[in-house]
């Protein structure tokens, strides 16, 4: 599992900074701010993403996906619950996996993997078998919002 030390960070910071979000380094053992799940998960509130050393990468990918995937409304509202609907909780879960490979050493199959290992449930059984099968409805809904284009490659845009 890839979690969020330093270079995962300035990773982070890298490919996330495209949607203005702003990663924030806690120390080890303090409490996450905004985590849903409890520590060691990763934090939101507005466009602040919050990581522990110990944070899973796919964790912090997840609740930015929410925040790029969410409406303005709800982006100015964010803090800790993303809520959203399964159309949009399926969009997350693929967007994330298409900005693994934005991430130099983790890339998609490590993170349906991480995915697999912390308990994501799809109804085929895997996050890959998903995602390779049975993703149509949650692609479309991320082209519907222009959030990738038709090569699945991310645009860097906010859902408007």
């Amino acid at each position: 599992m890839f979690f969020c030390n330093l270079e995962h960070k300035i990773i982070l910071e890298n490919v996330l900074g495209r949607y203005l979000l702003q990663i924030n380094r806690v120390k080890n053992n303090a409490l996450i701010p905004g985590t849903w799940f409890g520590e060691p998960e990763a934090g939101i509130i507005k466009n602040q993403l919050y990581v522990r050393d110990d944070t899973p990468v796919h964790s912090a990918l997840h609740e930015s996906c929410h925040y790029i995937c969410m409406d303005a409304a709800r982006r100015a509202d964010l803090d800790s619950d993303a809520a959203g609907g399964y159309d949009e909780e399926n969009a997350v879960c693929y967007l994330q996996i298409l900005l693994a490979d934005y991430l130099p050493g983790m890339g998609k199959q490590a993170m349906m993997n991480d995915m697999d290992d912390w308990g994501y449930t799809f109804r085929l059984g895997s996050a890959q078998s998903w995602f390779e099968e049975d993703a149509e409805d949650a692609q479309q809904w991320l082209l519907n919002y222009n959030i990738i284009d038709n090569n699945n490659i991310p645009t860097w845009k906010l859902r408007q």
